[in-house]
């Protein structure tokens, strides 16, 4: 089975290429060949896992794919503890959105081609994941990268979609300098790619090099995680509908650059200072993700803000070394039951209220959508770390973990990660009291297209999938933490979890401190938005912390003035000293698409300098992480 396992890969990349080259002929079932090739690939990952022997890694050589002198990758795959849990985290949750998606995607006259695109991404993602080599990775990683595009600019008649989809991917081509460099780095010292031969020879490079290694590979896993500074561009990709906001934000984009930093776990064994980076970035990411999703109306971006601030907490974890690995990684397993089904529960709210995300028009939701509100409400439960339900045996490990380290760190991580556990309670409590409780606000409005709400419950092939995933967000903390299933299962892949000896607070406390902290963003939350009604209109008049907020920390700003507006200088002024070329680089394009009108030759330029605005954006974060480097 393991001989055949590039199956797992062949099924979805064979429903895209049938649903994308067959046209409208496929239209009428392309929806079920999209659902069938992924539940086939689960069908596969779950025969993997339980009829092979997963006690070591395997590589798998489907052919050779580059044979270039000393530089030789074959396309091959590692089946290993790692990847068959990711594979069936991904055809799993991934399967279950699929099936979502033909009640959300009914009235949609490309429904096929989303599909298509849906499975391209599975696809790709199995292919970053699956592989026996960096170089496969990165193939998986700019597969994930285009369909990713492609999904987040479904509606192309919205302007705002197409931006978000630019936004998304030029943000996550910085990110993917610092991948591809950390690659040239391990064949320029190591001579290979391959991940055996890259983990047996780091050992012999020197710290400066392995610590360069480590930090560009962080570039990567921030630009596809979402991490701080590369975190904007994942709250707009909720332009998409909404069955992609649950396949990017709970089981494949997101998850990768934890994915990265736990196989890379041999890099960052070897570099402290590599791993502390990796920590500073995943508490800081958790702290911001959870205050910016306090301020946001918008049901979608709340869940989106979850997200950065979840994998905040897996990075954290992972960054920890041998005493988080597999923490992270078992939050990322239960993250993606209970993110998943709160984006399905979102999306069968708009479903039934015209496309709304304002919650301020909602209101009342729980008499006329039962089934939603109660999977929903297990979703909530999961993710704010309700006692025994999933997010309580995982994101407390974490916490307990992080103080579990010694001096200023236990102290500053775990505090940073508790904070965090009340916030999430404050802003989660939020979102479900002006969804599903309290006066029908949507009575006294009108969506944004003028027409009345009717709010009902979704149909059955919608909700099915919900139950499915609540189910895990109640049980599944409990199934892999219990007995450490989980952590001695992946024990091949990323190492024994080491226990802390030491730290600045008793471990017994710590579970108690995040339950009763949690509790008390509840009871605030209650307070503000249960006990009194709320106005459908935005206040304006608020202070600046929720200004501040509303205005994503000014992370936007940030980026606009230390890259975009840099970037963009240095981008005229070659274009100033070179106008010619460029004129006549666009002029090509333009003849080469049939037509030389100006508003084309306009979006070419447009391309053209983003591009080398992303560019230059990588460059200057290489800089800067080789400074760091030189002088650490």
């Amino acid at each position: 089975m393991i001989a055949q396992s590039w199956l797992l890969v062949a099924f979805p990349a064979l429903g895209a290429l049938v649903l994308l080259v067959g046209g409208n002929r496929t239209n009428a079932w392309g929806h079920l060949l999209g659902c069938a090739t992924v539940i086939a690939s689960f069908v596969y990952g779950l025969a993997l896992f339980f009829g092979e022997s997963l006690s070591e890694a395997a590589d798998t050589t489907v052919y050779s794919w580059i044979p270039v002198e000393s530089l030789q990758v074959d396309f091959g795959l590692r089946i290993d503890p790692l990847s068959v849990t990711f594979v069936l985290l991904i055809t799993g949750v991934g399967a279950l959105i699929h099936i979502y998606s033909i009640g959300y995607m009914s009235n949609d006259a490309s429904r096929r081609r989303f599909f298509g695109y849906l499975n391209l991404f599975v696809a790709s993602m199995l292919v970053l994941v699956l592989g026996n080599s960096f170089v496969m990775l990165y193939l998986g990683w700019e597969g994930v990268g285009l369909a990713s595009y492609l999904l987040i600019g479904w509606y192309q008649d919205r302007p705002s979609a197409a931006t978000a989809a630019k936004k998304a991917f030029l943000m996550n081509r910085v990110g993917d300098v610092g991948l591809a460099l950390a690659i040239f780095l391990m064949f320029k010292h190591i001579g290979s790619t391959n991940y055996a031969e890259v983990f047996a020879g780091i050992g012999d490079l020197s710290p400066g090099v392995i610590t360069a290694i480590a930090l560009l590979l962080l570039l990567g896993a921030c630009g596809k995680s979402g991490q701080f500074p590369l975190q904007a561009w994942l709250p707009d990709a909720m332009e998409g509908p909404t069955p992609v906001s649950a396949l990017i934000h709970a089981a494949t984009m997101v998850t990768a650059g934890v994915y990265l930093i736990a196989r890379s776990s041999p890099i960052y064994n070897l570099t402290e200072d590599g791993r502390l980076v990796v920590t500073i970035v995943g508490a800081f990411t958790l702290l911001l993700g959870a205050i910016i999703g306090c301020a946001y109306d918008d049901i979608k971006k709340v869940l989106a803000y979850s997200t950065v601030s979840q994998i905040g907490y897996m990075m954290l974890a992972v960054g920890l070394g041998p005493m988080g690995y597999a923490l992270g990684i078992a939050h990322l397993l239960t993250h993606g039951f209970f993110k998943a089904g709160l984006f399905l529960g979102a999306g069968s709210v708009m479903h039934a209220m015209n496309d709304e995300v304002d919650m301020r028009k909602f209101g009342g939701l729980a008499k006329k959508m039962p089934i939603t509100a109660a999977t929903f409400g297990l979703g909530y439960l999961a993710i704010i770390g309700f006692p025994f339900l999933s997010g309580y045996w995982t994101k407390d490990a974490i916490i307990e973990a992080a103080f579990g380290q010694e001096g200023w760190r236990g102290w500053v991580f775990g505090g940073a990660a508790l904070l965090a556990a009340g916030i999430t309670g404050f802003y989660m409590t939020r979102l479900v009291l002006l969804t599903f409780f309290g006066s029908q606000r949507w009575r006294e409005t009108t969506s944004a297209d003028g027409r009345q709400f009717h709010p009902h419950e979704s149909p059955p092939v919608m909700t099915v999938p919900m139950i499915v995933l609540s189910v895990g967000s109640v049980a599944a903390g409990f199934l892999l933490m219990a007995g450490d299933t989980l952590t001695e299962f992946l024990v091949p892949s990323v190492g024994a979890l080491a226990e802390p000896e030491h730290g600045v607070l008793p471990h017994a406390l710590v579970p108690w401190l995040t339950v009763g902290l949690s509790a008390l963003g509840v009871l605030l939350a209650w307070m503000l938005f249960g006990r009194r009604p709320t106005p459908v209109e935005r206040p304006e008049n608020v202070a600046w912390p929720v200004r501040a907020a509303r205005k994503d920390l000014y992370g936007n700003a940030l980026n606009e003035a230390l890259v975009a507006t840099p970037g963009l200088w240095l981008t005229r002024f070659a274009v100033f000293l070179d106008n010619r070329g460029v004129d006549g680089a666009v002029n090509g394009l333009a003849a080469a698409f049939g037509g030389g009108s100006s508003r084309l030759r306009r979006m070419q330029t447009g391309f053209v300098r983003s591009y080398a605005l992303s560019m230059l954006g990588g460059s200057f974060l290489l800089v800067a992480a080789l400074l760091l480097v030189r002088f650490s």
